[in-house]
């Protein structure tokens, strides 16, 4: 077994302790938002169809919205813009946990849901401030993105137990009010941290077309909205299944379950000396995202969920930790923090789908009707990666890439064992 030094490598640089915990605050409201709302509302009304579509209106908003403040860091700095963004975010959710309270018109919902979507990718900010400080260093950027993805998990974990439990235990608002907190704590702490907040690149430096104009990235991004589907069809479905075998607050710690499957295989992928594609090692990700839906459709109780959804948890991280891999090879640096967002985006737009969606199969057909959405986003993704995988390799080299000679070997490799 290697040993754990590539982790404690990663942290020997000043002041990444520091801006990678900030960014694990922040990140704590994306595990907590969503499903926070569909807990609030569905407390407060009992209507999982309103509690998807605007958990799904939040999302969208924020994969609208969430590449054009990531395109604006990468020329103005994250100081700059994250601040008042994140303060719009902020007056946003405060008005959506006022009108639910207050039981105001569903209209008022849907607008302050999408105000919310000025919550920034905190994830791509952090991640783009270890490629700056390890893009030539791949091995070293390889461990700090297993790393940001094990971050992610733990926050899956205990962000759905504090949000559900919150909400369901002390008051309906509880949950998604924490979050903002944490975004607040997060993005302040982060952004006070200028010695490692990388260097912006201001207009003369773009080409002025937006990172998606990349064939790969695109691959990406379609592909992530299928995988997005899945996340938010599990969260609503799984909700809604606890309570109708009568453990509603049980729904936390079975999402846990979930996330602790993909945190466990993320620090494994971390340690690990790979070699070959890229690119290939993406697409059986993606393919294993997709057979790991096929046992859900067999759940008949919440400890068979729990060890199905541990099994199906396990290609995530792994899978993701590769995608930011693609993207820092296909996108120019630039405009690298937009690339990373791109790909959040893409997961939003899934999640907003699969959540709606969800909600409407669960309120016509019951919970275990549900969980056939993300089974069918399973086999959409899996398609999709297929016939894009060609985009995807060989990566073009792009301008100050540390990866460019590690791309042309792998890619040769490849071409041989095709």
């Amino acid at each position: 077994m290697p040993s754990t030094s590539p982790y404690r490598a990663i942290f020997a640089a000043p002041g990444a302790k520091e801006f990678s915990a900030a960014g694990f605050l922040g990140r704590m409201t994306l595990s907590m938002a969503g499903i926070g709302v569909v807990t609030m509302v569905s407390e407060l009304t009992g209507r999982y169809g309103l509690a998807g579509a605007l958990s799904a209106t939040l999302a969208l908003s924020a994969a609208s919205l969430g590449p054009q403040i990531s395109r604006l860091v990468d020329r103005h700095g994250q100081r700059r813009v994250l601040r008042p963004a994140t303060l719009v975010a902020l007056t946003a959710v405060c008005g959506l946990l006022l009108s639910a309270h207050r039981g105001w018109p569903d209209w008022t919902l849907f607008v302050f849901a999408a105000g919310a979507g000025c919550v920034p990718s905190v994830g791509s900010m952090v991640r783009a401030r270890w490629a700056a400080i390890y893009g030539d260093s791949p091995r070293e950027l390889h461990a700090a993105y297993a790393w940001e993805s094990i971050v992610d998990e733990v926050c899956f974990i205990l962000g759905p137990v504090i949000s559900i439990g919150l909400s369901t235990t002390w008051f309906p608002e509880a949950g998604p009010l924490l979050a903002a907190c944490f975004l607040a704590a997060g993005v302040f702490s982060l952004t006070a941290q200028r010695a490692t907040e990388p260097v912006p690149h201001p207009r003369g430096q773009h080409t002025g077309r937006s990172a998606l104009r990349s064939r790969g990235l695109q691959v990406l991004v379609v592909t992530f909205v299928a995988t997005g589907a899945i996340f938010g069809a599990i969260d609503v479905v799984t909700v809604a299944f606890a309570e109708d075998e009568g453990h509603k607050g049980a729904a936390s710690l079975v999402l846990a379950v979930y996330a602790l499957g993909s945190c466990l295989a993320g620090a494994i992928f971390g340690l690990l000396r790979l070699s070959g594609s890229v690119s290939r090692r993406w697409l059986w990700g993606i393919c294993a995202i997709a057979v790991s839906m096929i046992p859900l459709q067999l759940v008949g109780n919440l400890p068979f969920l729990a060890v199905a959804l541990f099994v199906a948890g396990l290609a995530i991280a792994p899978t993701m930790v590769t995608t930011m891999a693609l993207v820092e090879r296909h996108v120019p640096r630039a405009h690298l923090t937009e690339g990373m967002t791109w790909v959040s985006t893409g997961l939003a737009v899934g999640v907003a789908l699969g959540s709606s969606a969800a909600g409407w199969v669960v309120d016509a057909a019951g919970a275990r009707a549900g969980y056939a959405v993300p089974a069918v986003a399973g086999v959409f993704a899996a398609a999709v990666a297929f016939l894009g995988y060609r985009r995807l390799r060989p990566a073009p080299q792009r301008e100050g890439s540390g990866a460019d000679g590690r791309q042309d070997h792998e890619d040769r490799t490849e071409q041989r064992v095709a």
